[in-house]
């Protein structure tokens, strides 16, 4: 059974930094490309960025390029999204994904206020 546990969200201030996690289990993490969407308030989901297998292979949506960083840890099953000047457009339920399984986890609010 797949599982994919978000979190690490939080309410920040604009220009503060948070750091995601999503602990993967049910499948082969290391074999499989992961991705990080959201869904703003009344907003349909939205892609974030993504990456390879072995972490080669790296997507941002434009919003965030230049201020998200995706990275896996093969190792411990874990996808991470580090996200550095959040602005308030940032604020969304943050969730995992393995494209390949129809599995979503429950997500993490992050909140961008001032």
């Amino acid at each position: 059974q797949v599982q994919l546990v978000e979190s690490g969200g939080g309410l920040v201030q604009p220009g503060e930094s948070l750091r995601l996690s999503c602990a993967a289990s049910g499948f082969i993490f290391g074999r499989n490309p992961m991705k990080w969407y959201r869904q703003a308030p009344g907003k349909g989901r939205e892609q974030v960025a993504s990456i390879g297998s072995f972490g080669s292979t790296l997507y941002y949506a434009n919003s965030v390029k230049g201020r998200f960083t995706i990275s896996r840890d093969n190792a411990k099953n874990t996808l991470c999204l580090q996200m550095n000047s959040l602005k308030p457009e940032d604020t969304a339920v943050y969730y995992c994904n393995a494209p390949d399984y129809a599995s979503w986890g429950q997500g993490t609010q992050v909140t961008v206020s001032s």
